[in-house]
């Protein structure tokens, strides 16, 4: 199969946990643009924690895009338009905040480019870390969410989280999409929208059968795009759960596991000598 596009999740997946990508990664990932492979960023990252890896692997002159908050916006990275986007409406928002409240876990979503949480606690900071966003500590959650909102996310030990994800998935099931990226953070968009979603929306776009897509994740927020790309790929550092739903599994993300993709399923041998 002459597979024209790679879909990427990016923190345990391309991204080392120093939130480097390897040398290795970077040169796989360039040869196969260079063949005329689009190389796609998808994360539940908002936008602008995922701008500087975009740019850092060339994806504007090569034409190509970033799925972030999780499928909700569809960017492309030549031109900066955004080819989709979903929101969350402020009233949502707030009865997420009651649930959380009521589920003993804690809250903040996304505000221009900047975070909103009504208390400072380690798993908000991670997120900060992660997007290098600031942290904005509000007086009341509800009050200072007015305006639609991307993407909401409860946060806490993933013990607990995992049992809260069960519950609203089965109670939220008709109003919103609800999944882990991370143990410690349950995100939430608007119904129907994931990465899978997005990705089935862009490549009709750009005319390219799913048969000729490779999406690559480790978490249960990939799990929708690796279901639906041609040939979907966990990482060797996914859940087992995660494994036995893709078609292959490569290598961790401290051991080239992009790049050893890339290597098998895109470049031919004549590049890799």
């Amino acid at each position: 199969m002459d597979y024209k596009m790679i879909v990427l999740d990016l923190d345990d997946t391309l991204l080392h946990h120093d939130q480097t990508i390897s040398k290795r990664n970077i040169e796989a990932l360039m040869k196969a643009q260079e063949m005329g492979v689009k190389v796609v960023l998808a994360s539940g990252r908002p936008t602008f924690g995922m701008r500087h890896i975009a740019k850092e692997l060339l994806l504007d002159q090569y034409g190509s895009f970033i799925l972030s908050y999780n499928g909700a916006k569809i960017i492309n990275c030549k031109t900066n338009e955004e080819l989709f986007s979903s929101t969350l409406s402020p009233e949502m928002v707030h009865t997420l905040y009651d649930i959380s409240k009521n589920e003993g876990v804690l809250i903040h979503t996304y505000v221009g480019d900047e975070i909103f949480t009504e208390e400072h606690n380690e798993f908000t900071t991670i997120e900060g870390e992660l997007t290098g966003m600031n942290i904005v500590k509000v007086d009341s959650f509800k009050d200072a969410i007015t305006e639609p909102v991307v993407k909401v996310l409860m946060v806490n030990e993933p013990e607990h989280l995992k049992k809260v994800e069960t519950k609203l998935q089965q109670e939220l099931s008709e109003q919103l999409s609800v999944m882990r990226s991370k143990p410690f953070f349950l995100e939430f968009t608007e119904v129907g929208v994931t990465k899978g979603t997005s990705l089935h929306l862009l490549i009709n776009k750009l005319n390219i059968k799913r048969e000729e897509v490779i999406a690559v994740g480790d978490s249960y927020n990939d799990l929708a795009m690796i279901e639906f790309a041609g040939l979907g790929v966990a990482m060797g550092n996914a859940p087992d759960d995660i494994k036995g739903k893709a078609n292959y599994v490569t290598d961790t993300n401290m051991n080239d596991g992009v790049a050893k993709v890339v290597e098998k399923f895109i470049l031919p041998t004549s590049v890799l000598v």
